[in-house]
């Protein structure tokens, strides 16, 4: 997906939230505003939103001087999650279908997403995606790759995100056995996406083989990942990655058998795929079958 005009503004309210979350002063938070402006001016059209803003997540972050702005809200929303993680296991045990149940409890935490508008309560999220059906809905395409799948990479987006993830894949480890997965982060912290360390404090090394995947935005951006990435995600039978920063930039890459996961947060992303406001998204690449 290529940055819109609208995605412009979004970056700026982002910046504006920075300072809201983080309690600035009104000194802080109008130079947090002003370095966004300035990127915002220069974004180059012909890339996606996400590579477009990460730079101004770095400058803001300099600014502040940190390497991790959110640092202490990531903790926090992990924290937050495990609270739920035996009432999804418990809901998973008593489905019908404990694999359509588990990838919808997968896109519950896409709902932690400190660069959307959208506010959420967790709780009433859970229950109300577990009632819901995919408006785009290619679980069976999913289920039918995952049976064939040996290697998969799964990539990871916001932090408290990784408690559903792990939930997700010890089942999807269950169910169709000898599958190697790889939980790919990303390479430094960018938002409140996860970083490997956010994901080793999570142990989710218990579940999948947790790859550093060098990207520093927020959205897997094949160019920049590292040669390691690189591979394994060329080598992989089945990439699932989750949210809409990966979506838009992953969603032009032809030739990978991609499966996204999350819920529409935004205008623009629902625009790309004809799906509303608030709907559950499971939805195969144009090239996976």
């Amino acid at each position: 997906m290529k940055i819109q005009d609208v995605c412009k503004e979004c970056v700026i309210k982002q910046a504006a939230r920075v300072g809201e979350l983080l309690s600035l002063n009104d000194s802080d938070k109008e130079a947090i505003l002003n370095i966004a402006s300035v990127h915002v001016a220069n974004f180059d059209d012909t890339l996606s939103p996400p590579r477009n803003a990460y730079k101004f997540y770095e400058d803001a972050a300099k600014y502040l001087e940190t390497d991790d702005i959110y640092k202490d809200i990531k903790k926090t929303s992990s924290k937050k999650a495990e609270e739920f993680r035996a009432m999804c296991e418990q809901y998973i045990q008593n489905s019908a279908d404990k694999l359509l149940t588990a990838t919808k409890i997968a896109v519950v935490g896409n709902v932690i997403d400190l660069a959307s508008y959208v506010q959420y309560d967790l709780k009433e999220e859970l229950e109300k995606v577990l009632e819901s059906e995919f408006f785009i809905d290619d679980y069976i395409f999913l289920k039918a790759a995952l049976r064939k799948a040996k290697r998969i990479v799964y990539i990871s987006d916001n932090a408290g995100e990784e408690v559903f993830d792990k939930i997700y894949i010890n089942l999807i480890k269950e169910l169709f056995q000898g599958i190697k997965i790889y939980y790919f982060t990303r390479g430094k912290p960018i938002i409140n996406d996860i970083t490997y360390q956010d994901a080793i404090n999570s142990k989710m090394d218990e579940a999948a083989i947790v790859i550093d995947s060098g990207v520093p935005t927020p959205g897997f951006v094949l160019e920049l990942a590292d040669k390691k990435a690189l591979q394994l995600f060329k080598e992989a039978d089945l990439i699932i990655a989750k949210g809409m920063g990966n979506y838009e930039c992953l969603s032009e890459y032809q030739g990978f058998d991609i499966f996204h996961l999350f819920k529409v947060k935004c205008g623009v992303v629902g625009e790309d795929i004809n799906a509303p406001l608030g709907a559950l998204i499971c939805k195969k690449s144009s090239k996976a079958y």
